[in-house]
């Protein structure tokens, strides 16, 4: 079964806490920022369009929205981020990918590798791991919102590329081209989904317990914590209960 939808369920739920928001916010405006620098018109732009819509449904005021655009574009004054990705490798071989909005990368590099010797990893070199994933819209679904049947004729009928039983839920994976079409299609429909992004999914995964898993559950937390990470994606596998435990 898939450890990265389990564990973006999980970021999910932690994600809709109060305290978190602020986070969830800083990393939304970077997101925006960088993707209005491509032209400020969500409607001809599909990255800033994506971007917008995951700030509303974390209810952004539509004024931080809007700034953030305005300094993507220039209208406004803004920190100018660098987008790079970094790579490394957690307890078991486990691999990890890191995608890093920065203004320092020195810095950020420096700390990201503090990071990965601190809780059980190590870096690796550019290509190390990257290879072993592909982009794919990624769209999850409780399988309480969705008979299988149904919403593997929606998802076909709508450019959708794959449904794949993950335990608890429905994993819905695309081509990014076509991740809008196959979201709107789902939320039209009447189903909610438990999260939906554009990730980098693993060709395989690695099953681990124990203190392994914890140990890498908290690298990945940690590296997730971190200000200048944007995204972590990895290819470990866990039992769903020991996951909710440690991510708690």
């Amino acid at each position: 079964m898939s450890g990265h939808s389990k564990w973006a369920t999980i970021k999910h739920k932690k994600g809709a806490l109060d305290a978190k928001r602020g986070k969830i916010f800083t990393r939304l405006i970077k997101e925006i920022t960088i993707a209005a620098k491509s032209g400020g018109d969500p409607d001809k732009n599909p990255r800033l369009r994506t971007a917008v819509q995951a700030a509303k449904a974390e209810n952004m005021p539509a004024d931080n929205i809007k700034r953030a655009i305005q300094r993507g574009t220039g209208e406004l004054p803004g920190v100018n981020y660098e987008e790079f990705a970094l790579e490394g490798y957690g307890p078991g071989g486990v691999a990890v990918l890191v995608e890093i909005s920065s203004d320092n990368r020195n810095r950020t590099v420096s700390e990201i590798r503090h990071v990965f010797s601190k809780n059980g990893g190590n870096m690796a070199e550019a290509g190390a791991v990257s290879w072993m994933f592909h982009k794919k819209g990624d769209i999850v679904v409780p399988k309480a919102a969705a008979k299988e049947d149904d919403l593997m004729n929606l998802v076909l009928e709508n450019g959708g590329e794959d449904l794949k039983d993950d335990g608890e839920n429905w994993e819905v994976l695309t081509e990014p081209s076509a991740y809008e079409a196959v979201l709107e299609a789902v939320k039209k429909a009447g189903i909610t989904p438990a999260s939906s992004e554009v990730a980098m999914i693993p060709q395989n995964y690695i099953k681990l317990e124990g203190q392994a898993a914890n140990t890498m559950i908290r690298l990945i937390e940690a590296l997730d914590d971190h200000d200048d990470v944007q995204h972590v994606w990895s290819n470990f596998d866990v039992d769903i209960k020991q996951l909710e435990e440690v991510a708690s």
